[in-house]
């Protein structure tokens, strides 16, 4: 079965859009006609992605990974951004959306980071609970669209960018330093959170704005 949390598509059709769910089984002959078809990508949340990727060896604390999924997602950004087409890229897409610019990762942020928050999922834990606080860098376009610098948001990742690829600015950080936000400089809407905006909406409306402002770009 192929399948998204129902928080994502909920988000992108609350803010005005239609959602899409396309099967992370595209090959490069699909790229092309998806980018002609598509207003706007939002990469999601999932597994961790290959070490290999980002020219590191596989570590212990490092999950489970779908190389198929790897090679479409990062496949189908890479045909994407120079189109200039919106994207919105959560958790792992976030991940993707770095990775696929020439950046990296770190395998584990509590075995890479000393006194680093817990930023892990925790079973039995809302995915819509607010865990830490992130800054976000004054002047970013994030922080125009949240109207503000400061806010509380969940967590759900055991990993998180290390070196930022080419092109991404870092606008927003947690208390430990651990990257929350990049943005593609230039590109007229691309942004990357590590956090789940969407999940958060079912209690605040607090990250609606960041969906209107990715489906109005749309």
């Amino acid at each position: 079965m192929h399948s998204v949390g129902e928080t994502y598509t909920r988000a992108v059709h609350r803010a005005g859009g239609v959602p899409l769910i396309i099967p992370p089984l595209t090959q490069e002959r699909d790229w092309a006609p998806l980018l002609e078809r598509l207003d706007g990508l939002l990469l999601t949340g999932g597994e961790d992605i290959a070490p290999g990727r980002y020219g590191q060896t596989h570590e212990a604390w490092t999950g489970r990974f779908d190389s198929e999924r790897d090679a479409s997602e990062l496949g189908l950004v890479r045909t994407w951004l120079p189109s200039g087409k919106p994207l919105l890229a959560i958790c792992r897409g976030h991940q993707v959306l770095n990775v696929a610019l020439g950046g990296s990762l770190y395998q584990d942020v509590m075995a890479h980071v000393p006194n680093a928050l817990d930023h892990a999922y925790v079973p039995g834990r809302p995915m819509e609970q607010t865990v830490h606080t992130v800054d976000l860098a004054p002047g970013s376009r994030l922080a125009a669209i949240l109207a503000g610098d400061h806010f509380a948001v969940n967590s759900a990742h055991h990993q998180a960018v290390l070196q930022a690829g080419t092109g991404l600015d870092v606008v927003a950080r947690a208390p430990d330093q651990i990257v929350e936000a990049i943005e593609l400089i230039r590109h007229p809407f691309c942004i990357g959170v590590q956090w789940h905006p969407e999940a958060m909406l079912r209690l605040s409306d607090t990250m609606l704005p960041l969906f209107e402002a990715f489906i109005a770009a749309a």
